[in-house]
């Protein structure tokens, strides 16, 4: 288990020329580059992680090498197929690639590999006694059975709500993972608290993913890159770190940068805070509630966030996932639990109830949406309150708003899904 490339800091910024060399660099130590490759990067919700970029990249210096084989499977995870569209616009033109499209509902057939299970016993430990389940490992078969040389993930190390900080073997266990694993991490996570979890890398969904990477998915020799993003002076993406690695301590390194570039720390709790949604990246509430997911440690009681969410179309992006929010709505931890205990619908769908706890904010604040296309019905029936989006964009314009405090008090988030807005109480590391 090696590092090949640990390259990044704080104010470093890795130029297009420099992603290249690191990327050839890490494929000459690991042998060359092959002729048949599969590669694993996210899919349109992570655009802002580069690894679109990365993915053209590699595509590259294989065409070049004249290999034979490059094939994508774009880990969504529980996300809706990325259209050809999204294909063009997040890896850019690859004329020889092969895209494959991953199921995480295909539960028993030949789609996923099961590799075995995560004992009850480890996860009752983890957990604190909370969860007594085991947890099957299943991956999409693509990655056993498609005679690739080189299997590369690639993604971004940044804050998450349901592992802590995202990415590593997350990306293949979760991204092209089966219904159990997706499901019952989801749900760990969640009754574990998400503020135990955010920003922490020893947590205990992240010691489940690990447990099933040394048990069975180290024998794949999966090689993960990972990127570490952050805004620049001008607000523009700038990568800060490139890491390449096929152990769990290269994930670990990245993770130690994006805490530092990743997480805003806050002396006081925030009153009230405005976040915009890019309807690109944001149709769904299952994503657009990383507004309350990577806000909720640092909002003050009786606080309100306005979330502006112009593409929002939808709770889930699943349409199953959809119908359990629209039916359960976010009643915070207790009344979830208690649906789970009551329901078997929601038994089956655990990762659904886990984000209906994720989404809600224990009735601490207030979350108002602003939206277009999910009406003002819908909207106030899972439990939020409802602007209508001209209205609200008419008084807060993004094109003229600075992330950070505005003159009017309010705080301001472009791009909810690249941080973690915490109280400096609330950690030490």
């Amino acid at each position: 288990m090696s590092t090949y490339i640990a390259y990044g800091g704080k104010d470093v910024v890795v130029t297009s020329e420099e992603k290249r060399a690191l990327l050839q660099e890490a494929l000459l130590k690991l042998g060359g580059i092959p002729k048949r490759i599969l590669v694993v990067p996210p899919d349109i919700t992570r655009f802002h992680s580069n690894a679109g970029e990365l993915t053209g990249i590699l595509y590259a210096l294989w065409d070049a090498a004249n290999g034979t084989t490059f094939d994508v499977l774009p880990a969504i995870g529980t996300h809706a197929p990325m259209t050809p569209v999204e294909i063009a616009d997040m890896y850019g033109d690859l004329p020889k690639a092969t895209f494959y499209e991953h199921n995480w509902r295909t539960g028993e057939n030949s789609l996923l590999y099961h590799f075995g299970d995560v004992p009850a016993a480890f996860v009752r430990e983890v957990s604190r006694d909370n969860l007594d389940y085991s947890i099957p490992v299943a991956v999409n078969d693509r990655l056993v059975k498609g005679d690739y040389e080189l299997i590369i993930s690639v993604g971004q190390v940044v804050p998450h709500e349901v592992i802590g900080i995202a990415n590593g073997f997350k990306n293949i266990l979760i991204g092209v993972g089966g219904v159990e694993m997706i499901n019952k991490s989801h749900f760990l996570g969640a009754v574990d608290g998400m503020e135990r979890l955010m920003g922490r890398t020893d947590t205990s969904v992240r010691k489940v993913l690990n447990y099933a990477h040394s048990h069975y998915l180290k024998q794949l020799g999966i090689v993960y890159v990972m990127t570490v993003m952050d805004a620049d002076i001008h607000g523009d993406r700038v990568m800060r770190g490139l890491y390449i690695g096929d152990d769990a301590r290269t994930f670990e390194i990245a993770a130690e940068l994006s805490r530092e570039v990743n997480m805003i720390f806050l002396d006081k709790p925030l009153d009230k805070v405005v976040v915009y949604l890019d309807p690109k990246e944001f149709k769904s509430t299952w994503l657009g509630n990383k507004a309350i997911y990577r806000t909720r440690m640092a909002m003050a009681d009786e606080g309100e966030l306005l979330i502006i969410a112009p593409g929002l179309r939808e709770f889930g992006e699943d349409q199953e996932i959809d119908r359990l929010i629209r039916k359960y709505g976010y009643r915070g931890t207790p009344t979830t639990l208690q649906a789970v205990e009551a329901n078997t619908e929601l038994r089956e769908n655990l990762s659904a109830a886990a984000h209906l706890i994720h989404g809600s904010t224990e009735g601490r604040f207030k979350v108002i949406y602003a939206t277009e296309h999910l009406t003002q019905t819908e909207v106030e029936s899972v439990g939020y309150e409802w602007r209508p989006v001209k209205d609200v964009l008419a008084a807060y314009n993004p094109s003229s708003l600075a992330d950070g405090f505005n003159d009017d008090g309010f705080f301001y988030i472009s791009e909810p899904g690249q941080g973690l807005w915490a109280l400096r109480s609330q950690f030490s590391f």
